[in-house]
């Protein structure tokens, strides 16, 4: 096997980088406006992930994030739905899209799709609009 790292994971969207920090902030805060210091320090845990990280933590973090989700949709504490439709809607999207790239990643998410998939239906359901972007 060659030392070269496989970085094909990197390049499905880019939703992830840009819309998931603020969103998972603001799950983790339980907060419509999580505080900016907190959006701050997961806009770094993404870019560590990105930059020094691998398939593997990075699908580690996105099964963290669905479980945000799944909690929220749940009805666990004072979840921010519209955070966390953003969230599920993004991870749902990255996770189908893994089916186009060589390895196990597609396959590895299947529970995560379906819980996410389930999550979204109910906050859809009780979002004012019926969808987050």
């Amino acid at each position: 096997m060659s030392g070269r790292r496989r970085l094909d994971w990197l390049g499905l969207t880019p939703e992830p980088e840009r819309e998931l920090p603020a969103a998972v902030a603001a799950l983790r805060a339980s907060s419509h406006h999580p505080p900016a210091e907190l959006v701050a320090s997961e806009r770094r845990h993404l870019e560590r992930l990105i930059l020094r990280g691998g398939r593997r933590g990075w699908l580690r973090y996105l099964a963290e994030v669905a479980a945000l989700v799944t909690a929220a949709a749940d009805g666990a504490g004072h979840a921010n739905h519209p955070a966390a439709l953003l969230a599920g809607e993004v991870v749902l999207e990255h996770h189908r899209m893994l089916i186009g790239l060589p390895g196990t990643g597609y396959a590895r998410t299947t529970a995560d799709r379906a819980a996410l998939e389930s999550a979204v239906r109910t906050l859809r359901a009780n979002s004012p609009t019926g969808k987050s972007r």
